[in-house]
């Protein structure tokens, strides 16, 4: 079977780039922020990492319902054409 190449590997790509760049930049605020206590410090680090994996798990069902849908979608329209191919072989 041949690999299907996905043609938004570069979009994800740069988009994980500038998740990395983000949490970079975000631990390195926090690291050099000297007005916040350390005990705010991994609260917020928590909080963000988080709210990482409440996104992803949203993302990841979000996707999984839709490929269900699809699913159905393909099953219900086999069954038509099905349907469709016996009432012609039928008739004829």
């Amino acid at each position: 079977m041949a690999t299907h190449k996905n043609d938004n590997s570069l979009i994800m790509f740069v988009n994980g780039v500038g998740v990395a760049v983000a949490y970079g930049m975000l631990g390195i605020s926090l690291w050099l922020s000297t007005d916040v206590p350390l005990a705010t410090k991994g609260f917020w680090g928590m909080s963000v990492m988080m709210l990482t994996l409440a996104l992803v798990n949203f993302v990841k069902y979000r996707f999984d319902e839709k490929m269900s849908e699809d699913r159905i979608q393909r099953i219900e329209d086999a069954r038509n054409e099905k349907l469709l191919s016996e009432y012609v072989s039928a008739a004829a």
